[in-house]
């Protein structure tokens, strides 16, 4: 009798092979089981059975998962385009937004480098017109501290020189027409006593406002020319329309210097009253000089002013003009004299001479007498 498990058939299936079947006892008592053989063929049935359904609904399932794994590619597919439009329109309009942001960038540096060139351009040109003025401003200090210290010294010189000279004791070198014989050559015309000549104005007058006496040299004051002086004096002007210089101008700095040449004269009048008029002797290199009509200025024999033929040793240049212009000694010494009588009233105007009333009549009377002498042809001879 088989007692031990049921061998493996090798013939059969792997199924079939692995179902184990139990034994079946048909007689208890005798204790007898079913054969082998029985069970197999009982078994082999039963999975030809089960072996036909599974064969039949294999098929089915096999489209049903064809069909969803279908379906899920679908899906996938249509969500995956759905997903890869959304992110190529967003990264569409991302570099629109950069392309943009790109472009505001570009400008701001644009406009940047632009307002930073002009910054520097407009710093530069600050910088260089504060230089200018800085310049400008220091070349006029200087300058005016020049012409502050040069005024200084004239004024020094000018107090000196007023203060010095007096009607009675006057200065020689202010006064040059006062010079020696000696050094002024021999005069023509009659010479005054040395005892007349050694004082030109009387005492000053202890009470103002009275009317000088006569003095034991012959002089007398004029009433009505002491009155306009009086007046002048009071508020000094170099208006030609006041009583006072009215009459000089009218008796003395008119005729004195109404000379032949009519044009040149008015010229040299204007200068004169401008204090703009300069008178330099005649150097062995002469400079080029201006033409006035009839008269020939270019030579050193004529007079520009009179027309005659003199010998010039001296030239008048009007102003800052580079024209120079001949002069004999006889014009020369017209146009000296009405110098030395404008220096004076401008002195007296400015307060540089302190001294009475009488004083400057008298020297004023005495600067009136030399134009009237030089317009009468009397003037110191040149060394």
């Amino acid at each position: 009798m088989w007692s031990g498990p049921p061998q493996q058939d090798e013939g059969l299936p792997v199924g079939l092979s692995a179902v184990s079947v139990p034994w079946k006892n048909l007689d208890p008592g005798k204790g007898n089981r079913e054969p082998p053989g029985g069970l197999v063929e009982a078994s082999a049935s039963r999975e030809e059975t089960q072996g036909e359904g599974h064969s039949a609904a294999a098929p089915l399932d096999v489209s049903r998962l064809r069909s969803s794994s279908m379906e899920i590619r679908e899906k996938g597919s249509e969500f995956l385009k759905e997903e890869l439009y959304k992110a190529q329109k967003e990264l569409k309009l991302k570099d629109e937004e950069c392309e943009r942001l790109c472009k505001v960038r570009a400008q701001l540096e644009q406009e940047l480098e632009e307002l930073t060139a002009s910054l520097f351009e407009e710093a530069h040109k600050m910088v260089r017109e504060a230089n200018m003025k800085q310049a400008a401003s220091e070349k006029q200090l200087k300058e005016a501290w020049g012409k502050i210290d040069m005024l200084q010294a004239e004024v020094t010189a000018l107090k000196t020189l007023v203060i010095t000279s007096t009607p009675a004791s006057p200065n020689r070198e202010l006064h040059p027409q006062l010079l020696s014989p000696t050094k002024a050559g021999p005069r023509k015309g009659h010479s005054r006593h040395k005892s007349t000549s050694s004082s030109l104005c009387p005492v000053v007058c202890p009470t103002a406002g009275r009317i000088p006496t006569p003095d034991k040299e012959g002089k007398e004051v004029d009433t009505t020319l002491f009155a306009e002086f009086q007046a002048w004096r009071a508020s000094p002007t170099l208006d030609k329309n006041c009583p006072f210089l009215e009459r000089v101008y009218r008796e003395d700095v008119g005729p004195c210097l109404d000379f032949t040449v009519q044009e040149l004269s008015s010229l040299v009048r204007a200068a004169v009253e401008d204090n703009t008029l300069t008178i330099e002797p005649v150097a062995s290199q002469t400079l080029p000089t201006v033409k006035v009509p009839t008269v020939d200025c270019n030579n050193t024999n004529t007079c520009a002013l009179s027309g005659l033929s003199r010998t010039c040793h001296h030239r008048i240049r009007l102003g800052d003009s580079k024209s120079h212009y001949y002069i004999s000694p006889s014009s020369r010494a017209r146009i000296t004299a009405v110098c030395n009588f404008f220096t004076y009233i401008r002195y007296i105007q400015q307060g540089l001479v302190r001294q009475d009333a009488e004083p400057m009549f008298w020297e004023i009377m005495r600067l009136r007498k030399g134009m009237s002498l030089a317009k009468l042809g009397f003037f110191p001879q040149e060394a």
